[in-house]
C-alpha cells in the first residue's frame, strides 16, 4: 500500500489514502474490532446523554430552519436534514459532557485527543446516506480512527501544541476518511480531500479556559468538514498536493513540526490505531486520578463533607499548568465552567459520593455547599510527576484532627493499566439512557443487541430508527 516517490521515499498522503480506500475487513483482527464497537456503543451513549445539554436544542433547531436535503436523522430529536450539518450536530452531542472515549493508543502511548466524537458519528451518518453493513461501518471507522491517530502521533506525540485544540484539526482528517471512503472516492479524490480538509481547521483551546461551549463546537465542525471536503474533491475540486509535510502543511502550521513522520506509514494497513480510553465520569480525563482519590476516600471512610477543614490535591506541574487548576468561577456557561475543572470535580465526589451527568446541571454546579468545599481546596505540585497527568494524591484533613491520603497512578479507565471493560462500558451507555429520559429503554437495548453484533448487521438505518426519542 505504500506509494514511492521520485526520491524512493515514501509519500505518506498517498500511502494513507491508498489505506483508507484499500482496507477491508478482513484485515482488521478482533481485538480492533471490539475495540470499535466498544466504541461505537460508547459515543452513541453519549450522544444520548448530551441531547439535551445546554445549546444543543437551539442548534438542532437552527439546522432544521436551514432544511436541505432530508439524508441523514439527527439522533434522538429526529428529523433529517443534509449530511454534513446532521453529523455536525450529533457529533456536538457526543462531546456535550467530556465523556467518550479518548486518547489514541500508538505504539503503546496514549495521547490526548478526542477522535471517536467526530468520526464514530460520521461513520453513522454517512453509513445511513449510502446503506452499508455492520462490517462496513467498522471498516471505514477505524481507517478514520487510524488517520487521524497517526497524523497526531508523528508530532512526536505531544497532544496540544501552540494552543490549538487538536479537535479541531486532525480529527477532521479522520473524519474526510470516513467520508471518502463510504461515498467511494478514488485515490486521488481521497488526497485531494485531505488537502482541502488542510483549508478548513481552526479550533483554540481558549475556549476550555474560558468555559465556553465553542468547546464542543469544534468536534462538530471536524465532522461536517470532513464530510464536506470529501464531497467537494469527489466534484473534482482539488487542495494541496501534501497537506501533512508541504512548505505549508499541517506540521508547518499547526504544531512544531513532523518529529516521527515514519509513524505516519509504519505497519501501515497491518495496525490501526484508535483511542483507547473509555472515561467512567463526565468530565476531563485529567481530573479523574483525583476523582477516583476523593471516592476512595469517602467511600472507605465514610466521611461527611461538612466536616472536612481542607483539602490538598497534589497534581503534575502539566495539570498545575492546566485550566483544570483554575479558580471555580461560575461564568455565562456554568457546565463548561465545571466539567474542566479540578476543584468542582473533587468537591463533588467528596460531598456526593459520585460524579454523573446531573451534577453538572446549573442546579448542582451553584450548589453553595460544594462551592465551600471548592473553596477549601488547595493545589500543589506531586513530586516526581512533572509531566504525569494521570497522577494524583489527595489529602484530606478533619476538622476533628483525622486526616487521610490516598494516590494513583492509573485512573479507572487508563487503558494500559486499569481499562474499563466491556459490561462496564455497556453499564455506562445504559446509565446514559436513563439520564436521558428521550430514547425508551427498550428501544436502547435493541440497540445494544444489534451494536454488539454489528459485524452481522445488514443496514445501519436498521440502528438509526432506534435512537430517536418517541415523543
Amino acid at each position: 500500500m505504500e506509494k514511492m516517490v521520485g526520491n524512493g521515499k515514501i509519500n505518506p498522503i498517498e500511502a494513507l489514502s491508498a489505506n483508507v480506500l484499500d482496507t477491508r475487513f478482513e484485515d482488521l483482527d478482533h481485538t480492533i474490532i471490539e475495540n470499535a464497537k466498544n466504541r461505537i456503543i460508547d459515543v452513541l451513549g453519549c450522544v444520548i446523554g448530551g441531547a439535551r445539554a445546554e445549546g444543543n436544542g437551539e442548534l438542532v433547531n437552527l439546522i432544521r430552519d436551514w432544511g436541505g436535503k432530508e439524508e441523514a436523522t439527527i439522533l434522538v430529536h429526529g428529523g433529517k436534514a443534509p449530511a454534513h450539518n446532521v453529523a455536525m450536530v450529533n457529533s456536538i452531542m457526543a462531546r456535550s459532557f467530556d465523556y467518550e472515549a479518548l486518547g489514541p493508543l500508538v505504539e503503546g502511548k496514549s495521547i490526548p485527543a478526542h477522535i471517536s466524537g467526530t468520526t464514530v458519528v460520521t461513520a453513522i451518518t454517512m453509513g445511513e446516506v449510502s446503506g452499508i453493513d455492520g462490517k462496513e461501518l467498522l471498516t471505514a471507522l477505524l481507517v478514520g480512527d487510524d488517520v487521524s491517530a497517526r497524523v497526531l502521533a508523528a508530532t512526536g506525540f505531544g497532544g496540544l501544541p501552540r494552543g490549538w485544540d487538536n479537535v479541531g484539526t486532525i480529527n477532521m482528517f479522520g473524519s474526510a476518511a470516513v467520508a471518502g471512503r463510504l461515498l467511494g472516492l478514488n485515490r486521488y479524490h481521497m488526497r485531494n480531500a485531505f488537502g482541502l480538509v488542510l483549508n478548513q481547521m481552526a479550533g483554540t483551546m481558549q475556549n476550555i479556559w474560558d468555559g465556553t461551549p465553542a468547546f464542543k463546537l469544534l468536534q462538530g465542525l471536524s465532522a461536517r468538514n470532513g464530510i464536506f471536503s470529501a464531497q467537494l474533491a469527489k466534484t473534482g475540486w482539488t487542495g494541496p498536493d501534501d497537506p501533512l509535510l508541504s512548505t505549508f502543511g499541517y506540521y508547518s502550521l499547526y504544531t512544531q513540526g513532523c518529529a516521527n513522520p515514519e509513524i505516519l506509514t509504519k505497519d501501515l494497513g497491518r495496525k490501526y490505531y484508535t483511542d483507547a480510553h473509555f472515561k467512567p465520569y463526565p468530565c476531563c480525563a485529567v481530573s479523574h486520578p483525583a476523582i477516583d482519590c476523593a471516592l476512595a476516600i469517602v467511600c472507605e471512610h465514610d466521611i461527611e463533607a461538612g466536616d472536612i477543614e481542607k483539602v490538598t490535591l497534589s497534581v503534575s506541574r502539566a495539570g498545575l499548568e492546566s485550566f483544570l487548576a483554575q479558580p471555580l468561577r461560575i461564568g455565562a456557561f456554568p457546565h463548561a465552567s465545571a466539567i474542566f475543572n479540578y476543584r468542582y470535580h473533587v468537591a463533588t465526589a467528596l460531598q456526593r459520593k459520585s460524579i454523573h451527568p446531573e451534577h453538572f446541571s446549573e442546579e448542582s454546579i451553584r450548589d453553595p455547599e460544594v462551592k465551600a468545599l471548592a473553596d477549601k481546596i488547595v493545589l500543589d505540585l506531586l513530586p516526581g510527576a512533572e509531566n504525569a497527568l494521570l497522577r494524583a494524591r489527595l489529602k484530606v484533613r478533619m476538622k476533628d484532627g483525622r486526616e487521610f491520603e490516598t494516590s494513583t497512578e492509573s485512573p479507572k479507565g487508563e487503558p494500559i493499566h486499569n481499562p474499563l471493560s466491556r459490561d462496564e462500558i455497556i453499564a455506562k451507555f445504559r446509565s446514559n439512557v436513563a439520564y436521558s429520559q428521550t430514547v425508551t429503554e427498550e428501544n436502547a437495548e435493541k440497540a445494544l443487541v444489534l451494536l454488539e453484533e454489528l459485524e452481522e448487521v445488514n443496514n445501519v438505518k436498521d440502528i438509526i430508527e432506534l435512537f430517536i426519542a418517541e415523543r
